[in-house]
């Protein structure tokens, strides 16, 4: 059986300092391919490379993976501040307006920390650049030091709405994640259902309102170790599925918004 095709949002990196490179976590590709049963590509998130109407017409879904540059805050309408830290504008010209295109043709996305904030602004929301200096907010970077294990290790629970999607699909209304972010959600934007927050408010579950498709994200990394993990399992095998009946045409006539 040929497997869904699911593209990842490829980061920027220099090779040893000097050679520009299009970078994805090996840990993304197992999760498509070992959880969600797709076949991982890499995108190189470029206008330069890639347009939105390709990247539809190739791929079954798409997995908008965490980064450690920012989403530009000129993209919610504020201004640029050193707290809002580095940024990837190739990245916003690409990743904003598939999101959605994808929300109105029903076309499956997973977004994952840095994925989950560019659902929240692509549907107009906005992001406060460092949750820890708000009152209240707990630290959810990862740790400076240590192992992989060290810095994705289960560090808070997350609670969803009773009855709502996030707890359907993990048969559990209480779950515990990691934690590697710095920036989070200001406010949500139009759509946007806040469907799950750690327990100092930070909203970590989110999916798109009345969307045709899967439109699930979440803040936390549920592709570390996903196919052991008892949270990322259940969400990369949702997003499988979708990815799936998309490609077996079970899908509605895409409307592909002007980008």
């Amino acid at each position: 059986m040929t497997r869904p095709k699911i593209g990842i949002i490829g980061n920027p990196t220099l090779i040893g300092d000097t050679y520009p490179a299009h970078a994805g976590g090996t840990m993304n590709s197992e999760a498509v391919a070992e959880v969600a049963g797709g076949l991982p590509l890499l995108i190189p998130a470029d206008p330069a490379f890639v347009s939105v109407e390709e990247l539809m017409e190739t791929f079954d879904g798409f997995l908008l993976t965490g980064g450690r540059p920012n989403v530009h805050p000129e993209e919610y309408g504020e201004e640029e501040t050193e707290a809002h830290g580095a940024f990837d504008r190739n990245r916003d010209a690409i990743t904003l307006p598939l999101v959605r295109a994808c929300v109105e043709a029903g076309q499956p996305f997973l977004g994952v920390c840095r994925g989950f904030q560019e659902v929240n602004v692509a549907m107009g929301g906005s992001l406060y650049p460092e949750i820890r200096e708000l009152p209240g907010r707990m630290n959810h970077r990862m740790p400076p030091d240590g192992t992989l294990d060290e810095k994705f290790a289960i560090r808070h629970a997350v609670t969803f709405t009773e009855g709502g999607v996030f707890h359907r699909l993990m048969g559990a209304q209480k779950v515990m994640t990691n934690t590697l972010h710095g920036q989070g959600i200001k406010s949500a934007g139009a759509r946007i259902v806040i469907d799950g927050y750690a327990d100092d408010g930070t909203p970590e579950a989110v999916y798109v309102k009345d969307a045709p498709g899967f439109t699930l994200a979440v803040q936390w990394h549920p592709e570390y170790r996903a196919a052991t993990d008892p949270v990322s399992r259940p969400l990369f095998g949702a997003f499988g599925d979708a990815a799936r009946a998309w490609a077996d045409g079970k899908r509605p006539q895409p409307v592909l918004q002007a980008v």
